[in-house]
């Protein structure tokens, strides 16, 4: 059940259960936080214990066939050819002019497999935009539906997962395939926290039976349940860029700072000559951290100024429970440098910030 024209996890009864608040987030309705100490519990669970996530909002597609490995990396803007089957990369689809028309996960099972995890809103676009641009004998399949995705993020995850019998301890950015409870789910070392962490991807209905388990497990180990509020606290500390803010068709891999994420010597790519012009002329905007100097919390869309004038503007910005101040990032003129002061316009009142680079916390991820 949802409200209105909203879709539900397989979890929405699970996290009503729970008392969560309920929110719209790319169409679906998630939990954002639960009772109890809400948001800041929860980022301070995963930062010292564990939380479990529910994101299965996010998109699944599968491309599949002979060749799918050597198509996807035709379009999309990583590097395929630069990992192995099991492992997993961060990718971007871009548009023509090289805006990013979604940031997303490809996990690479084989030459003729390939798993992708787009955003909720995104979906269907990138599905839409791979299956009218493959060839024959290769299919995209939309599954956004078919399967579940968890995600157990904090420096005691490996304990929760191996009191289920799940495999942990791979490296970062690799995969498994497993079996629990008589079914599949795949195990990856990633997340979007900063913290050592896996997401799961168990088929839809048997996502119900995983959350309960994992949720048994994380309990006497401080761990808890949470909402999409304290992800994206946790993310913005890690300066992490989220579509829709950080990224989007109009902003660019190179000003979003996630050049890393494209092939650069690949021959092609949807967006490549604009991408590679832009790089060879610089951009006119890059992503910055804010660190608040002033009490306050940067927002997104606040205008920064620097000696009066107009340099930028916040795309993300909140407290940081870790850090007890306001955090923010944001896209500034090149002209900004970093260590430097500006100010943030936070609904007609002046917020200082130092210009810093993310992350605002210190986390080995690849920490193994």
């Amino acid at each position: 059940m949802s409200d209105g024209a909203l879709k539900a996890s397989p979890l929405h009864d699970r996290h009503l259960a729970l008392g969560a608040k309920m929110a719209d987030f790319g169409g679906w309705q998630m939990p954002i936080e639960y009772p109890g100490g809400g948001v800041v519990r929860e980022h301070t669970a995963v930062r010292s214990a564990v939380g479990v996530f529910d994101v299965s909002h996010l998109g699944k597609a599968r491309v599949s066939g002979p060749g799918a490995r050597d198509f996807v990396n035709s379009c999309l803007a990583n590097d395929l050819g630069r990992i192995q089957k099991g492992k997993a990369q961060y990718t971007l689809c871009c548009n023509q002019s090289g805006g990013v028309v979604d940031d997303l996960i490809a996990y690479l099972r084989s030459d003729e497999d390939v798993f992708l995890i787009p955003n909720a809103a995104n979906t269907a676009e990138v599905v839409s935009l791979l299956d009218a641009a493959a060839p024959e004998g290769v299919h995209v399949e939309n599954l956004h539906q078919a399967y579940g995705v968890l995600a157990v993020q904090g420096p005691r995850s490996d304990e929760v997962l191996q009191a289920l019998g799940l495999p942990t301890g791979h490296d970062y950015m690799s995969f498994v395939e497993a079996d629990w409870n008589g079914g599949p789910v795949i195990v990856c070392r990633t997340g979007y926290t900063g913290e050592r962490g896996y997401e799961l991807v168990p088929t839809w209905d048997a996502s119900r039976p995983l959350w309960d388990a994992l949720l048994e497990a994380a309990a006497p180990l401080g761990g808890l349940p949470c909402g999409l509020g304290a992800r994206d606290t946790l993310r913005t500390e890690m300066g992490y860029a989220l579509h829709g803010n950080e990224l989007s068709p109009t902003i660019t891999p190179i000003q979003a700072r996630v050049g890393w994420a494209v092939g650069w010597k690949k021959d092609t790519f949807w967006g490549k000559d604009a991408l590679v012009a832009e790089k060879a002329a610089g951009p006119e905007r890059v992503a910055w951290g804010l660190l608040a100097t002033s009490r306050g919390i940067p927002r997104a869309h606040c205008v920064v100024r620097s000696d009066g004038e107009v340099v930028g503007e916040v795309t993300s910005g909140t407290f940081s429970p870790t850090l007890k101040n306001g955090i923010a990032l944001a896209l500034l003129t090149p002209t900004v440098e970093e260590g430097q002061d500006v100010v943030v316009d936070v609904r007609g009142r002046d917020v200082t910030a130092r210009v810093v680079k993310p992350p605002f916390v210190k986390v080995d991820v690849r920490q193994s």
